[in-house]
């Protein structure tokens, strides 16, 4: 498709949008109307929600608008799995330039939609505003399934820490993409579009698990918020985490140990949970580390000593890995 979306019209953008979509069985009234209805058997729904700016969260040299969305979807959808829910619908606010090319909203589109089909969820609705940067809004809905809700606040001393997804790859690829180049593919694709563990979280949910996060501003401050909100101190064992070797091959190009990158790249969006010490784990669980009583070290340890380099990400702080 040609021309600009200033060209198009809002209304008309809207309807090449929504004509790229597809549906699930939970939604029951979709785009088209004042709102739409999705179903909700265990009358919670679980919600989260996300901004992405361009030239913060993404860059259009580095990556395809396919790319861009299905990253937004991505890393709303894993909020709603590390809830233990299952995600059901997601709604798009976009802000778009008047120039912007067609092309590049409908592929957007087609990304969201992608990654929502993976999670087992569909696009439901949104907006379109004009306006002189891109900017992309997501909402993404989940449903329990009759299970309790998994927070942060749950973990007990005594529990192990267990990850299931990449740890570090986005990063990796983030330190490839700021030099130039485009390869080692893998963490490149890692880093312009994450691949959560989406059914893990409801899973980790019926096996028990006693708090979960998806790490997405890395796995120290992740752990961070789960000791802080349950009041207890976590130990990661730095060596029960896999590094891949092509990771050290990147390290050593760019100067960087790449456990920094595993301990404090976001944006996997890998799932942390904690559990009872009798819970037999499946095999894409890789338990990581233990929770244990407070103390006076920092909430988060690795290999029982404070970790001392910068890491993380706060927006405010603009401190990234």
């Amino acid at each position: 498709m040609k021309g600009t979306v200033g060209e198009l019209g809002e209304f008309g953008l809207i309807r090449e949008l929504t004509s790229r979509l597809t549906t699930t069985p939970a939604v029951r009234i979709g785009p088209g109307d004042d709102a739409a209805v999705v179903a909700a058997p265990d009358r919670r729904v679980v919600a989260s929600t996300d901004l992405l700016l361009e030239g913060r969260h993404f860059r259009r040299d580095w990556s395809t608008a396919y790319d861009v969305g299905r990253k937004a979807a991505a890393q709303n959808l894993a909020d709603i799995a590390a809830m233990g829910a299952v995600p059901t619908a997601l709604l798009l606010g976009l802000v778009a330039p008047a120039e912007l090319p067609v092309t590049w909203a409908t592929e957007l589109m087609d990304g969201l939609r992608d990654e929502c089909q993976v999670a087992g969820a569909a696009v439901v609705g949104g907006d379109v505003v004009r306006g002189d940067t891109i900017m992309i809004s997501i909402t993404a809905l989940g449903d329990l399934r009759n299970h309790e809700p998994v927070t942060r606040g749950g973990a007990q001393p005594g529990d192990v820490v267990a990850v299931t997804g990449w740890l570090g790859w986005s990063a990796a690829g983030h330190a490839v993409l700021s030099r130039g180049f485009r390869s080692p593919r893998a963490f490149v694709e890692a880093h312009r579009r994450p691949e959560p563990p989406y059914h893990a979280g409801p899973a980790a949910a019926e096996l028990g698990a006693t708090a979960m996060c998806d790490v997405s501003d890395g796995l120290i401050a992740d752990l961070g918020h789960i000791a802080e909100a349950s009041k207890c101190r976590i130990d990661i064992r730095s060596g029960a985490i896999d590094v891949p070797s092509q990771m050290y091959d990147i390290g050593q190009a760019v100067g960087v140990d790449p456990i920094q990158w595993v301990l404090t790249g976001g944006e996997d969006h890998a799932i942390v949970a904690t559990f009872p010490p009798d819970v037999k784990l499946p095999a894409r669980w890789k338990v990581i580390g233990e929770v244990l009583n407070p103390s006076a070290l920092p909430q988060v340890t690795v290999d029982g000593a404070p970790w001392t380099s910068k890491g993380g990400w706060d927006h405010f702080g603009d401190i990234e890995s």
